[in-house]
């Protein structure tokens, strides 16, 4: 099962990812909420559409920015509405 790890503990578990262009989506119901905290950042991508973020905090330290969402993604990637990614820095484990 996929787990999302930062700062030795995990962000995110679940079985039921999505990849998308060589990411894990994991769905909402699969993130530890207690680690996130909303960012004002957003971005825009061609297809997806705009793309909202969360800072990851743990124990103190804070990587700005380090997972983000569609909350209203286009039609073409309606399958990963409001599913989290994560940067690099956060180690997918397989």
């Amino acid at each position: 099962m996929p787990k999302a790890v930062w700062n030795g503990v995990v962000l995110a578990d679940s079985d039921e990812t999505v990849m998308v262009e060589g990411n894990h989506y994991f769905p909402p119901s699969s993130i530890n909420t207690s680690f996130f905290e909303d960012s004002a950042a957003r971005s825009r991508c061609y297809w997806k559409g705009t793309a909202s973020y969360y800072n990851v905090v743990v124990d103190g330290k804070k990587y700005k920015d380090g997972a983000w969402y569609y909350p209203e993604p286009s039609q073409a990637a309606s399958e990963i509405k409001d599913y989290v990614a994560f940067y690099g820095r956060v180690k997918i484990e397989v």
